[in-house]
């Protein structure tokens, strides 16, 4: 399995809705915005089927990396680290990029640290899910 840029918004947006609308309970209003037509889409497959997906945007001089998020069954099998990689690298190659931001939910900051990220600013709900900004200098 490995990650690929997508122009099918149908794959990435199942895998949010069943991470985030489903599991983790957020309403439509605050997961689906008007950014997926401006994002770079990424997608890992199984056998076909979408198993993870992230969005990468850009901001001036940042990058940033959204929605990632896999399937429960295909957890702990490094693909969530394998689009980070992905975008970081992605936004390497971008001229201009200085920096990559996210939005972490608390519980994944060891994970995001772990990639290189740095955690700044309060802790914010986002829904009713506690994040914080993370970034990373290129």
């Amino acid at each position: 399995m490995m990650v690929e840029i997508t122009q099918n918004l149908r794959d990435p947006h199942h895998v949010r809705r069943v991470v985030f609308i489903e599991e983790q309970g957020f309403t439509e209003a605050e997961e689906w915005d008007d950014r997926d037509g401006d994002a770079v889409q990424l997608v890992v497959r199984d056998a076909g089927a979408p198993v993870a997906s992230a969005r990468l945007l850009r901001d001036g001089t940042t990058g940033k990396i959204g929605r990632i998020c896999v399937l429960k069954p295909y957890r702990g099998r490094g693909l969530g680290a394998a689009m980070v990689d992905f975008g970081i690298a992605h936004f390497r190659a971008t001229p201009g990029v200085t920096r990559v931001y996210l939005s972490a939910q608390t519980h994944a900051l060891p994970f995001y640290e772990g990639l290189g990220f740095r955690a700044y600013g309060d802790e914010y709900l986002d829904g009713t899910v506690p994040h914080r900004d993370m970034d990373l200098p290129l």
